[in-house]
């Protein structure tokens, strides 16, 4: 028969439960740190994309505004300035041949009623429309009231303006409830 003897001085204790807890809360560990690890990694690949992309798009702003610069340097040179004021006149010039005068002064002769006449007309061109500045003489308040109203129902002149009314003084030929009228309309030619 064969006796069990205990030499130990201290009982024996089993690791048993701490091994298998370790491994269990080591096997977890490893698994979160290849995540966070994957994690990392897939931050460091898209900021490094990222960097690139703005290294590029850096640089392209670096060439786009040397160029702006080289534009700016030439279109600050003085002949290339005479040459735009040049072109501006030119055009100006254009647009002024281009006015439909015999349009204007149809347009006028149909609105124009008994007593008042055109003594001057003066167009401007402004955005892309047009301002006439016209002076009339009516032979009495009433024309001048059949004037405006008639300018006014017209759909070829808007936004009128009366700039200034007066009565001449009584000179050689005017007649004395004579009025002189200044006044601007936006003429649209179609």
């Amino acid at each position: 028969m064969r006796a069990r003897l205990n030499l130990a001085t201290l009982p024996l204790v089993s690791h048993r439960r701490f091994t298998v807890g370790a491994s269990i809360v080591g096997s977890v560990a490893i698994v979160v740190m290849f995540v966070l690890a994957g994690n990392a990694y897939r931050s460091w690949r898209g900021d490094t994309e990222f960097r690139t992309r703005q290294a590029e798009l850096l640089s392209e702003i670096a060439v786009l505004q040397q160029h702006h610069d080289e534009l700016n340097a030439y279109f600050k040179r003085p002949d290339t300035v005479a040459r735009g004021e040049l072109a501006n006149y030119l055009n100006g010039l254009i647009e002024e041949r281009s006015f439909p005068w015999t349009k204007v002064f149809q347009d006028l002769e149909q609105t124009l009623p008994d007593g008042v006449h055109v003594v001057s007309i003066q167009p401007t061109l402004v955005n892309g429309e047009i301002r006439l500045s016209l002076s009339v003489e009516a032979v009495n308040d009433d024309a001048k009231l059949k004037f405006l109203k008639a300018l006014e129902s017209s759909p070829e002149f808007s936004r009128l303006q009366v700039q200034s009314e007066s009565k001449p003084t009584n000179a050689q030929g005017v007649g004395p409830d004579q009025v002189d009228l200044k006044l601007t309309a936006w003429y649209s030619t179609i």
